[in-house]
């Protein structure tokens, strides 16, 4: 029964989109058809809209603190579950028949509370080769890798299990991204 109650709560706080309601809120359309489509932060600052884009941002970080720390306060056992599923319900969301965003944020979030070293290992990595090459999913990518390694040297089983799931599916999410930047066509994170 606690294993469901888990899996459910979890789902349903990762699969709020965010950046749809907000972008909808502040009149700037259904972000889905801006850009890569994407609901997440990223796609959400090609509105233009750096405060709804902040807003989403914060917002998809947060669902993934809360269903991680609602977890470990009440079923800590299924602590790393909880992290998956919120996720997952992020990239998955049943209300957009299933096509979400790419979860580096909710990640983030659950990395946070999960082990804020490893979090701090991903934050620092994806700020600095955004610094360098200023591809926002060139840092996810390489944070991905870079925290995989950190927890396989320092951790346990079950975290790098779980880190190494997050990092293929990261891969798997950024498909698209990875093509571009081969071919030299992804956008850039603009810094003014």
């Amino acid at each position: 029964m606690n294993i469901t109650l888990v899996i459910l709560y979890s789902y349903l706080l990762g699969s709020i989109p965010f950046g749809l309601i907000y972008t909808k809120i502040a009149g700037l359309g259904d972000v889905r058809n801006i850009g890569s489509g994407n609901i997440g932060a990223t796609n959400v600052l090609r509105t233009g809209n750096k405060q709804v884009a902040a807003y989403t941002l914060l917002s998809d970080v947060a669902k993934g603190s809360i269903a991680v720390l609602i977890t470990n306060k009440f079923f800590s056992e299924y602590s790393l579950l909880s992290f998956l599923i919120v996720y997952l319900g992020h990239i998955f969301p049943v209300w957009l028949k299933f096509k979400g965003g790419k979860g580096v944020a909710t990640f983030i979030g659950g990395i946070l509370i999960t082990n804020y070293i490893l979090g701090l290992v991903f934050l620092i990595t994806w700020g600095v080769i955004a610094k360098i090459f200023k591809i926002s999913s060139l840092s996810a990518i390489i944070a991905f890798i870079i925290t995989l390694v950190i927890t396989f040297v320092f951790y346990d089983f079950n975290l790098t299990l779980l880190m190494f799931f997050f990092t293929i599916f990261s891969i798997y999410t950024h498909r698209d991204n990875i093509k571009r930047i081969i071919s030299g066509d992804e956008s850039k994170i603009k810094t003014k």
